[in-house]
């Protein structure tokens, strides 16, 4: 135990190791806070079809050579995001649809153009390493960037702000939308935000986790909650601490064991969620 300790302590003396948990934990904070309104809508696909849109607009500024990739792939997944809401309600393509549509083409276009495009020295193998990096994460902690932590901390901020600010109309949206509407609140408007925040999230997430994982840290500490706590605010405050403390176990086993962050993080996520499923059986046959 002494090694691991001393092992972990020489490895938070490196600069990049630090902003891996500092952007690992913001992720994890921001993810949970709408995670739980967007099971709660049953929009949980959002996620998952954003984060394969990510995936295909990276693969197109990889192809046009652009420096800054963020330049496409934000634009592209909060357009994206705004398409899913707006054809998920169209009574003609039904929301499921209309995920499973833009998400799959997103991902097989952006796999066929890495293909396609020229290879620029990279052999077949490069190619294969960052397609799995991409959608799994990267195997190291080691590569993201002083201005990746800034940029991060700034976003995590705005959703932070956002979510708190707009607390009242995102609670009334999630339970009760037509309630909502009768009394003047503009759900539609609430409901693309959201939309919107999350699109945020997942493109600052898939540099770190993978755009396959994402949606995992978007649920699973909802879910989690869910199974023990009733009230809206008290899923909330569950939610953040699990996936905070999931952050954080996952992180400081990916830097002593060498293991894939984005996994090892949602590894955590699935062991709390069945702890707390145990908890929640137990709890219902104490009742009875």
């Amino acid at each position: 135990m002494t090694e691991k300790i001393d092992k972990l302590m020489e490895y938070l003396q490196f600069p990049a190791v630090r902003y891996a948990i500092i952007v690992g934990l913001l992720i994890s904070l921001c993810s949970s806070l709408l995670g739980v309104t967007l099971v709660m809508k049953r929009f949980s696909f959002i996620g998952d079809g954003l984060s394969h849109v990510a995936f295909g607009a990276m693969a197109i500024a990889t192809v046009l050579n652009v420096t800054d990739n963020m330049l496409i792939i934000m634009p592209v997944t909060v357009v994206s995001a705004v398409l899913l809401l707006r054809t998920g309600q169209n009574t003609r393509i039904k929301g499921d649809a209309a995920v499973a549509m833009i998400s799959v083409g997103a991902l097989a276009l952006g796999y066929l153009l890495m293909n396609l495009a020229p290879k620029n020295g990279r052999t077949s193998a490069n190619l294969s390493a960052d397609v799995c990096s991409t959608l799994f994460g990267s195997t190291s902690i080691l590569t993201l960037s002083q201005k990746d932590v800034i940029t991060c901390v700034v976003m995590s901020a705005i959703v932070v702000a956002v979510f708190f600010f707009f607390y009242t109309k995102i609670f009334a949206v999630t339970f009760d939308e037509s309630f909502a509407k009768a009394t003047g609140i503009r759900s539609d408007l609430y409901n693309l935000l959201i939309a919107v925040v999350i699109a945020v999230i997942i493109v600052f997430a898939m540099n770190f986790v993978g755009s396959l994982l994402i949606s995992a840290l978007i649920i699973f500490p909802a879910l989690s909650a869910m199974r023990v706590f009733k009230s809206f605010r008290s899923v909330i405050v569950c939610s953040v601490i699990i996936s905070l403390f999931c952050a954080s176990m996952g992180l400081l086993l990916a830097i002593l064991e060498g293991t894939p962050v984005g996994s090892t993080i949602v590894a955590a996520d699935i062991a709390v969620f069945f702890i707390f499923s145990i908890i929640s059986m137990v709890a219902r046959r104490g009742e009875k």
